[in-house]
């Protein structure tokens, strides 16, 4: 929990103990700034606003940084949220800190369309920043950590949106940078907020179970290190506790219940060696027997955030299940501190290394916010990589590559160069022929067949899982896109020209249109016929912008386009639109409450998407597709939305308490489809009929608190 004290000695005694030599004067200064500036201001706790800045300059400290980053951890929010300016933090501090400051500093002024868009320019910001000091992620992290750690005083739905987030971005980039503690306390915190019940449950079980079972994990550490010392392999041999999100996980994605799950605890053996990492587990296998498919080998082909390790599944000595990890001194510290670690090594350099693997996601992510200008598309194209769980393959010379589980050949061609992605027709593994739509496998040598005439489908976004792939495509599917678009711009202006009485030579040369349209928006006459072709301009509405009002007919008469707010049937609101069609997606079942994104598609109108839908990263390829979209204030109508209730162990009477606590939120339910598996949990979907998002969120939360329910989640489509 955050610190009760707003003193700067507790931290300089570390930095004195950790580095006699440090300049603290330096540190007592940022601290003094500090106070100055966030003098009288309090945290929604009631602490004082300076226990915030304190405690994230200790985790900095827990990750072993410099002087210069845990003054910047104190300085990280005065530019933001007090009087003091960027340049009065350079002029007191030198550029080194003020950089780290700025690069902290949120995007907070600027007007954005949607909470998304704000929060991918503020990742873009990072991104920035710590491509030339990569000290801004870490100090970021802390800061995100130290929030998490103290959500408790604010309001659910604020608690709920910044614990989601947490999720899907600052606990994957942890783990992509290595930082094994911080990824696992970021987890378990957020499911602390995102499913209070479940954790509670969880955590007490757990407890329970940990106290049963700490009794064989000595004997497994007892035997392991007896064997050990007999063969002269020197270690250190200690149980370690698998954290809460790791194993509701597994219970969900496995449909296990808790009861099913063994390997609540882990055994780890730290070496002194590599050759005794691998003595080590000779030794494990010749005492326990291992389990098929549970070995990884993480020291021969290691992870992309630099973790090494070998993992192996025995059966342990009273006959259940026991997950060992062996590795060096070397090896822990990297795997516990990730980045940290590897930066503290390299004696303090803070810009990126151009050579070093270690730098080689942050250097893609460089590459995206530069290459990707819809802050949609930037957002989504970072959460799908900040998720792979990995498998590595060899190209025909023994290269190693790592890819996202479920990554097909076509992202092998992408990895290894754009112009053999393109040109991909085929593949072979391990010597035969697979489709395109093979998954990679561990081990696989995979070598691609390539054909100068043939060129991406848009079927390839379905298949593929990096987004260097997707991108790539989605480019190139633009450009045909565009090439077409303009060729039937330019046929419908002629053809509705002609039905005018109109010459299409005459009106649609260059020159005669370079005069009207300057000033218009349109740098050339392609980009005009091209609005056409996509439908974002109607022949008519563009014919007025060509031609004199008195020049068109009555009956062919176009008028003036006008920025105007279309209201549906729907509920919906089209702004800069008229005359479109408005349909909802049947992919994602959009929910008043819900942030909306609306496509327009060629001759079926505006089809309405929520911000999150997983079809939307396809469609959007081209952002000139995206049209404003917004909810009507009152709802009109009511929506069907599926949702999926997880029960622990059928139990007489449960399903009359979901029915009653639907109905308690004045829900109706139009169907429903009950299922008991053969161990007596149930998988049920619930069809509901609601309002808005509210509604169906207070229906879910009135089910999660029903006792056995393990969970309740909202299905798309």
């Amino acid at each position: 929990m955050g610190t009760k004290t707003v003193g700067i000695e507790p931290i300089l005694e570390r930095v004195r103990a950790a580095s006699p030599d440090a300049d603290v004067d330096l540190l007592r200064r940022a601290y003094d700034f500090a106070a100055r500036g966030h003098r009288g201001q309090e945290r929604i706790s009631g602490e004082p606003y300076l226990s915030h800045p304190i405690a994230v300059a200790e985790i900095v400290l827990d990750l072993r940084m410099d002087v210069a980053s845990i003054a910047a951890a104190l300085l990280h929010d005065v530019v933001e949220d007090t009087h003091a300016s960027l340049e009065e933090v350079k002029e007191a501090f030198g550029s080194e800190i003020g950089d780290l400051v700025d690069g902290l500093t949120k995007i907070s002024k600027l007007p954005f369309g949607t909470r998304q868009e704000h929060q991918a320019e503020n990742l873009r910001k990072m991104v920035l920043a710590m491509s030339k000091d990569i000290r801004v992620i870490l100090i970021k992290l802390a800061d995100r950590l130290h929030n998490m750690r103290t959500l408790e005083p604010l309001r659910e739905e604020k608690r709920r949106l910044i614990a989601r987030e947490t999720l899907d971005l600052y606990a994957p980039i942890a783990h992509r940078l290595g930082i094994h503690w911080m990824k696992a306390e970021f987890e378990d915190l957020a499911l602390r907020h995102l499913e209070r019940e479940v954790y509670q449950d969880l955590a007490a079980r757990i407890a329970k179970k940990r106290r049963e079972r700490e009794k064989d994990i000595n004997e497994v550490v007892g035997i392991l290190q007896q064997k050990l010392t007999e063969v002269g392999i020197r270690t250190q041999i200690a149980g370690r506790p698998k954290h809460f999100f790791s194993i509701y996980k597994k219970m969900r994605d496995q449909q296990k219940d808790f009861d099913e799950i063994y390997d609540l605890t882990a055994v780890r053996v730290i070496t002194e060696s590599v050759r005794d990492c691998y003595g080590s587990l000779g030794v494990i296998h010749s005492l326990w027997k291992p389990i098929p498919g549970r070995f990884k080998d993480f020291i021969a082909m290691p992870k992309s955030n630099m973790y090494q390790s070998l993992h192996t599944t025995v059966i342990g000595p009273i006959g259940e299940p026991v997950e060992i990890q062996i590795r060096t001194q070397e090896m822990h510290k990297t795997a516990e501190e990730g980045i940290a670690a590897h930066w503290v090594y390299k004696e303090g350099k803070a810009a990126l290394d151009q050579g070093d693997k270690g730098f080689a996601w942050i250097r893609q992510l460089l590459e995206w916010q530069r290459d990707l200008k819809d802050s949609r598309e930037f957002l989504e194209t970072v959460k799908v990589d900040l998720f792979p769980d990995e498998v590595y393959v060899f190209t025909p010379n023994g290269d190693v590559k790592s890819f996202p589980k479920g990554a097909c050949p076509i992202d092998f061609a992408f990895g290894v160069h754009t112009d053999i992605g393109l040109r991909c027709v085929g593949a072979r593994a391990n010597g035969r022929l697979v489709p395109l739509r093979y998954e990679l496998q561990h081990g696989d040598i995979i070598e691609i067949l390539t054909d100068s005439k043939h060129h991406p489908s848009r079927d390839w976004l379905k298949l593929v899982k990096t987004s260097r792939a997707r991108g790539r495509i989605k480019q190139w599917i633009k450009n045909e896109e565009k090439v077409r678009s303009i060729s039937l711009g330019k046929d419908l202006l002629e053809k509705e020209l002609r039905r005018l009485g109109k010459s299409p030579a005459q009106v649609l040369k260059p020159e005669a249109m370079a005069k009207v349209l300057t000033g218009s928006g349109y740098a050339t006459p392609d980009d005009f016929f091209e609005t056409v072709g996509f439908g974002k301009l109607s022949p008519r509405q563009a014919i007025s912008k060509l031609l004199p009002v008195e020049e068109l007919s009555h009956e062919g008469e176009a008028k003036p386009e006008r920025k105007i707010r279309q209201e549906s049937d729907e509920g919906v609101a089209l702004m800069g639109a008229h005359d479109f069609l408005i349909r909802f997606a049947r992919c994602c079942n959009p929910l008043p409450g819900d942030e909306i994104v609306g496509f327009i598609t060629r001759g079926r109108g505006v089809s309405v998407h929520a911000a999150d839908c997983s079809n939307l990263d396809q469609l959007l390829y081209d952002p000139d597709r995206k049209i404003n979209v917004s909810w009507d204030a009152a709802p009109k109508a009511s929506h069907q939305v599926k949702i999926r209730v997880m029960i622990g162990k059928d139990r007489p009477g449960i399903l009359a308490a979901i029915s009653t606590a639907i109905s308690s939120t004045k829900t109706n339910i139009a169907q429903a489809d009950i299922r008991v598996t053969e161990d007596r949990r149930g998988l049920n979907t619930f069809t509901l009929e609601v309002s808005d998002l509210k509604q169906l969120q207070s229906a879910m939360r009135a089910i999660r608190q029903i006792d056995g329910v393990m969970g309740v989640e909202r299905l798309r489509g």
